[in-house]
């Protein structure tokens, strides 16, 4: 079965292919620079991790995908990518365990209102933050008064089936050393995908407070990468537009994101906070920017990129 993630990160090496037969895909030959795609790869990965690729002109050829990219002097972040993913198509889909995971015992609904004064703290942090009841009624958000998770907020994620696959704790303590505390289980999901509309507009952002903020069809990516399952789905659904909005300080990854959807076709419109993320400038102000941010192009991309590394060496 062919990996999509494998097909993002080869079009991010040599530029967009076409499908060919038998789940090949075929490329522009870096080797001999054929002006037609005459490099085909096999993008069903085999159980023995190779991915054969061929030059139907100048003969280049080998087995697998990490000696094409040692040729091609590919960085090592790439390297390091395109390992992970071979070993994990290598892995028989009957052998992945499903890690569970379950919201703390402690936890209590802030739907209906619960009695007590800490109750009260945790409901009047989430006013600060311009949370309404629609949002803790609509997200199932709780808080915890003891234990692990005391004087915390606990929003869970649930996926498309309205299952709990994920939660983000936050405290409402001003006194408190930590604020946010997560629960030790893979990264590795598509948070809050019960709530998302795969075929419209989508938005990525950082954090789950983000999302609030943002409201419609919005997707935290629980810090500043996107997971494999989450580019996966992205990179299968019917979505077309997808705006990046990123914090000023993860601008490297953004663009990294926009390049590897670009290549896959899609639509996608790089949303430039300044000193302010979507939970601090609230649903209006971000709304207002959303319309106001143009369609990226692979040149203004790249106008980007250089622009980065300007400021990398002053």
């Amino acid at each position: 079965m062919i990996n999509q993630l494998v097909v993002v990160l080869v079009d991010s090496i040599l530029g967009s292919g076409k499908d060919t037969a038998r789940n090949n895909r075929a490329y522009h030959c870096p080797f001999c620079n054929h002006p037609k795609p005459k490099l085909e790869i096999c993008m069903d990965t085999n159980s023995e991790g190779e991915n054969p690729w061929n030059c139907w002109v100048c003969g280049k050829k080998g087995k697998k995908l990490i000696n094409l990219f040692k040729s091609l002097k590919a960085d090592s972040s790439k390297l390091a990518e395109l390992r992970s993913l071979i070993n994990d198509s290598k892995t028989s889909t009957h052998q992945i365990v499903v890690e569970t995971i379950s919201l703390p015992k402690e936890f209590t609904p802030l739907h209906p209102t619960p009695e007590g004064i800490i109750a009260k703290h945790a409901l009047n942090y989430l006013k600060t933050r311009n949370i309404t009841e629609e949002d803790i009624i609509k997200y199932n958000i709780g808080y915890c008064e003891y234990g692990e998770y005391s004087n915390m907020v606990i929003i869970p994620s649930y996926d498309e089936n309205r299952t709990l696959n994920y939660f983000s704790a936050r405290s409402f303590d001003k006194n408190s050393s930590r604020k946010y505390k997560n629960p030790q289980v893979s990264r590795n999901i598509i948070p809050f995908g019960f709530y998302i509309n795969w075929n419209s507009p989508l938005i990525l952002c950082e954090g789950v407070f983000d999302m609030l903020a943002i409201k419609r069809n919005a997707i935290p990516l629980l810090g500043k990468n996107i997971s494999k399952e989450l580019m996966k789905k992205i990179v299968t659904s019917s979505i077309q537009k997808i705006y990046i909005a990123l914090d000023k300080d993860a601008i490297k990854e953004a663009l990294d994101f926009c390049e590897n959807l670009l290549n896959q076709g899609k639509k996608v419109y790089l949303v430039e906070l300044q000193d302010k993320d979507p939970g601090e400038m609230g649903f209006v102000n971000f709304t207002n920017l959303i319309h106001q941010t143009p369609k990226l192009t692979f040149s203004k991309l790249f106008e980007k990129k250089l622009q980065l590394i300007w400021l990398k060496k002053m």
